[in-house]
This record gives structure tokens, sequence and C-alpha cells, in this order.
């Protein structure tokens, strides 16, 4: 029996690959994001970044 390229035991990409702030984010998100564990004062300082850079905020870490 010969296989077809679409063999179901092969894993398979994502459909769509997403960057940066092409999707909703929290401070939460950017938090975690920036490598750091999420404590009150910093998801409070993200939320802040956000309110003044929008999405620039995100993309600094993912492009």
């Amino acid at each position: 029996m010969k296989e077809s390229p679409t063999d179901a035991s092969t894993p398979s990409g994502p459909r769509r690959l997403y960057t940066g702030s092409e999707r909703p984010f929290d401070p939460e998100d950017l938090v975690m994001v920036s490598g750091r564990d999420v404590t009150p004062e910093r998801v409070e300082a993200a939320r802040r970044l956000i309110e003044e850079k929008g999405a620039a905020a995100v993309e600094r870490y993912l492009p």
C-alpha cells in the first residue's frame, strides 16, 4: 500500500501563524511574554504600558 503525503501519522504544522498584536492581549499576556512571573505589580505596570504604547508594547517581544 502506498502512503500519501498527508498520512495521518505525520504531524502537521499550524494552519496560520500569528505574531505580536494580531490578536487581543491583556496585561497578564504581556508579563508572560516578557519571560517574567505574573505578579500584581508587574500586571499593573504592563497595564500602564499597554495604555501608553498600545500594540507596540507586545510587539516589542513578539514582532
